[in-house]
């Protein structure tokens, strides 16, 4: 096989979600329109991170590579005119998401961090699909509902929330702040 020759690599080795995308980020902005930055990371979420982001601000993702525990992620930067970052416009705070639980509403609450992140501090009742995992899952949501999409940041659920919101859910709502900040009532494998 052709080794691949990055112009810039980037050591996110060692860094959970969000750290890897944050400094992809971060290099991308002194990264020169066409030239290839490899992300070196150990956290197995990145692979679906790092894809979702390229496809989101509009460089390209060229794909993965697996070297032992390291994962090696290549993106180019495309132009100014072929990037941006969309959002996805429906938001609420943590603290909306806990006045909709305790008045008893009828919506869902997606969790898409993993696995490991919501059997130890999860939201009761909301539904574990890890963002990579969600193409695969997605028909176990129901269109009709309110989906309320929470992550540990907002990052991982703004980018749920548009890969739903483009097949077809009308009612998806990001959670900003997550579960990083949530104050509200959880459940867990301790408690």
């Amino acid at each position: 096989m052709e080794s691949i020759k990055p112009n810039i690599t980037l050591d996110a080795k060692g860094l959970a979600c969000p750290m890897p995308i944050v400094k992809t980020k971060k290099a991308m902005n002194e990264l020169k329109a066409g030239l290839v930055l490899e992300v070196q990371a150990t956290d197995k979420g990145s692979k679906a991170d790092i894809k979702a982001w390229a496809d989101n601000t509009g460089h390209q993702y060229l794909g993965t590579l697996e070297d032992g525990d390291v994962l090696k992620h290549y993106v180019r930067k495309s132009s100014i005119e072929e990037t941006f970052e969309k959002r996805h416009p429906n938001v609420a705070t943590n603290e909306e998401l806990e006045k909709k639980l305790t008045e008893g509403g009828n919506i869902v609450v997606l969790d898409v961090r993993e696995v490991a992140e919501f059997a130890f501090n999860h939201i009761p009742n909301a539904i574990s699909i890890p963002i990579g995992e969600l193409e695969s899952r997605i028909h176990e949501l129901n269109k009709d509902d309110e989906i309320f999409v929470i992550c540990r940041t907002g990052s991982r659920s703004d980018l749920a929330a548009q890969r739903l919101a483009e097949n077809k859910f009308t009612k998806v709502i990001n959670v900003v702040q997550g579960m990083s900040q949530w104050t509200g009532e959880t459940t867990g494998i301790n408690n």
